[in-house]
């Protein structure tokens, strides 16, 4: 059996992962911006109506325990993880390819608005990432994964966006102990969205407007915290472009 392939790992930048998403085919409306912080001031310092979050977080064997546990939790009932069939999830296989898994599950959740639309008229002119929600809509998580790992065309368009990094390259063999995951609003509930789970995790009600507060208060600062200390950490908020920016 053929073990998955690897990529590159994607840099937690605002202007790769805007690259990225714009030649998938995310709307210019919209774009990624840098968290720079997670006090209230540098939060305030992020457009307004963010409509996900994607973090980039260093694994270590407190996080690799915490997963481990909520996991069990989950199964065993005594964490209640009720997940929304309006959720999109997929599983990561591919090896580094935790960013790549982060941008589509912040815009699959996110279709119906952040989408350029505008080439909706011939199937031809379909964007990337429409092509590959059509392709995918009726997958289980894991399916998915399996068309990630066969399909060359988004293989190609994450080492163009890889190569587009500030920091050097790393090997295909270099140790990479950081990881993506998302945040995104469905249905009125937070939803924590990482690869390597089993499942998509629930995070509670959460009002209009309110996902980068949540984000932090539910998800970010419980990261932090089992990160000893750890300073490699990474966020992105996608969000309309605003001119105030």
């Amino acid at each position: 059996k053929m073990s998955p392939p690897k990529w590159l790992p994607l840099e937690s930048n605002p202007t790769v992962l805007n690259d990225f998403s714009y030649s998938l085919g995310l709307s210019t409306k919209f774009s990624w911006s840098d968290i720079f912080g997670f006090d209230d001031d540098m939060l305030a310092m992020v457009p307004p109506n963010v409509k996900a979050v994607v973090l980039l977080f260093p694994i270590t064997e407190k996080s690799e325990l915490y997963q481990k546990e909520e996991r069990e939790k989950i199964e065993s009932n005594e964490r209640e993880n009720v997940v929304s069939e309006n959720v999109y999830y997929m599983k990561q296989t591919v090896g580094n390819a935790c960013g790549t898994i982060g941008v589509f599950h912040a815009i699959m959740n996110n279709r119906e608005d952040v989408l350029d639309t505008s080439s909706d008229e011939t199937v031809e002119k379909k964007s990337y990432f429409q092509t590959f929600f059509e392709k995918t809509k009726d997958m289980t998580p894991d399916e998915r994964a399996k068309f990630v790992e066969t399909d060359t065309d988004l293989e190609s368009y994450h080492a163009t966006a890889v190569n587009a990094g500030d920091t050097a390259v790393p090997s295909l063999d270099a140790k990479i102990d950081l990881h993506f995951t998302a945040l995104v609003e469905r249905d009125g509930r937070l939803y924590e969205l990482d690869g390597r789970k089993k499942t998509a995790i629930d995070h509670g009600n959460i009002d209009r407007g309110e996902l980068l507060k949540a984000s932090v208060e539910r998800v970010i600062k419980g990261f932090m915290e089992r990160a000893d200390g750890s300073i490699h950490f990474g966020a992105c908020a996608l969000a309309e472009n605003s001119e105030l920016f």
